[in-house]
């Protein structure tokens, strides 16, 4: 489950935002331990703490003292958020500035995102 692009700790929050953002995890719901968490994987129990905490720092997750960590209730919302931001951000403006430097018109990108989308091209 993990390589080596990114620290686990982060990989472990990575795949808990994806189960957020694919729906496998809903808001409310009860998360691993990280105990849990750390003998499922076969990590330190230290690298699984560190991710969580990281999800709480962002509001990912919340704590419920004595029962274990939680989705928080607009977790799926915030993550979209930041998720569509960086897309635009990495992904948009990235091919814009390509496309401007290799010299397609954005009107050919436009029209073929209509018809990657099923549209006809105005």
């Amino acid at each position: 489950m993990f390589d080596d692009r990114s620290p686990i700790y982060q990989q472990i929050a990575d795949q808990i935002k994806a189960d957020i953002l694919r729906g496998t995890l809903h808001a409310d719901e009860q998360v691993m331990s990280t105990n849990q968490y750390a003998a499922f994987y076969r990590i330190n129990p230290a690298t699984a703490a560190k991710g969580f905490a990281l999800l709480i720092e962002e509001g990912v997750l919340y704590k419920k003292r004595g029962i274990g960590m939680f989705v928080s209730q607009d977790a799926r919302q915030r993550l979209r958020e930041r998720r569509q931001e960086l897309f635009y951000v990495e992904v948009v403006d990235a091919m814009v500035a390509e496309a401007r430097m290799i010299g397609i018109p954005l009107g050919e990108i436009i029209d073929r995102l209509r018809r990657a989308e099923g549209e006809q091209p105005r």
